[in-house]
């Protein structure tokens, strides 16, 4: 069933979700400690806003470390091997979240929000390279589904725990030591035998120009990024600035906490990623459960304008649902990893990961550039459209991976 042992696919599905949880509890840290840690490092005179636009700025530098990570981790995944990027991510992320904690003015804290950012672009795209590789074509979509339903669970947790300790310096210590504690565990963990067979050979390996060597390739790779946009846009936007967001629609009986607003999203993505997953096993299908989740994550955001301002239980009930609807992740990842051959897959599973979680800077520029031309609200829409149109256009003409043989190269 699998070209490893059964026994060491397990254990490196499991290794992977662990990996990811701290992934996914490191990279939502800053949204959910925004606030907080930019009350303290501005100090008492910062306006709401002044803290808006500053927090904007440092999700940028994050999201631009994922961006510029994302594409060197991929390329040394591929030329050097997956394992090389677990541990050197891990480490890089780990580190520069336990130095965060000391930060004491906004331009250290955009130095290791970039650094960090850089880092974390590695885990995802080499842990699930690895486990599509290791596990058969029936079964690599439930050990893509485990990965993702255990990982996105570390965003609810990362909510969870910072009403816990209640000190934000503290909780990027513990992100760091958490990663750290992950980096033992992954010794035991082996390359994969479909990179093995190729990594003496004169195939040529991590390169990008293979994914845009013909239109095909290119529209295949743009296409495949432009399907979870919509993911970012509804956490990068719709839930980070949630209190921005009901502030600007008059609401004046609640102000949603970003940190829970983080975690019911995160609770839904988790609910979401373990059915999207399930759904796509019992369908054989990618292409249709990206489309049902799509259309259900299009009624979230119609709910989220409408419905989720009339009480603070009615906004984190939407929010618990609209997570629900984007935790379609996991089968994208499985797309990303069946796209392309084995000399270019990590590039492919590390940088189109990151290249939609750097969106947040395009949809975060786009949003404020409308906002000087339109109300928060109406600019929150038009950017959300715009997404969900690419979107749809992109899923349209997408070929069916679900039974695809991987053991190819480009």
């Amino acid at each position: 069933m699998l070209p490893n042992n059964s026994s060491n696919a397990r254990y490196l599905v499991i290794i992977a979700a662990l990996g990811y949880f701290v992934d996914i509890y490191d990279l939502v840290l800053f949204s959910v400690e925004r606030i907080p840690s930019l009350k303290e490092i501005l100090g008492p005179e910062a306006t709401a806003e002044d803290i808006k636009n500053k927090g904007i700025e440092l999700l940028n530098y994050q999201m631009g470390g994922m961006l510029v990570g994302g594409i060197i981790w991929g390329v040394f995944g591929d030329k050097k091997g997956r394992l090389s990027v677990l541990f050197g991510s891990i480490l890089l992320y780990s580190l520069a979240n336990i130095a965060n904690s000391f930060v004491q003015n906004t331009q250290q804290y955009a130095l290791l929000r970039f650094i960090s950012g850089f880092g974390l672009a590695g885990e995802l795209g080499a842990g699930i390279t690895l486990v599509s590789e290791t596990m058969s074509k029936e079964k690599r979509g439930i050990g893509t589904m485990i990965v993702a339903t255990v990982g996105v669970f570390g965003a609810v947790v990362a909510g969870f725990m910072s009403d816990i300790i209640n000190n934000w310096r503290h909780s990027f210590l513990i992100g760091g030591i958490m990663g750290l504690a992950l980096l033992v565990m992954r010794i035991g963990v082996f390359e994969s035998k479909m990179f093995e067979s190729i990594k003496g050979s004169d195939i040529k390996k991590g390169s990008l120009l293979l994914l845009f060597k013909s239109r095909k390739n290119t529209l295949k790779y743009l296409s495949v990024i432009a399907i979870a946009v919509p993911v970012w846009y509804v956490m990068g936007i719709l839930i980070t600035f949630s209190p921005e967001m009901m502030k600007a629609r008059g609401i004046t009986a609640f102000t949603p906490d970003p940190g829970k607003a983080i975690m019911f999203a995160y609770l839904g993505i988790t609910l979401g990623d373990f059915f999207s997953g399930a759904l796509s096993q019992l369908m054989k299908s990618r292409k249709r459960v990206i489309f049902i989740f799509l259309s259900l994550t299009l009624v979230g955001l119609l709910m989220y304008f409408t419905l989720a301002a009339q009480s603070e239980l009615m906004f984190y009930a939407v929010v618990t649902y609209i997570g629900v609807a984007t935790g379609y992740w996991a089968v994208f990842m499985s797309i990303a990893a069946e796209l392309f051959g084995t000399n270019i897959r990590a590039t492919v599973t590390t940088t189109a990961p990151n290249f939609v979680r750097g969106s947040v800077i395009f949809l975060t520029l786009g949003f404020r550039f409308l906002e000087s031309y339109f109300n928060t609200i109406n600019a929150a829409i038009t950017i959300g459209i715009l997404t969900f149109v690419i979107a749809f256009i992109a899923l349209y003409q997408f070929e069916e991976t679900f039974h695809k043989d991987l053991n190819y190269v480009e």
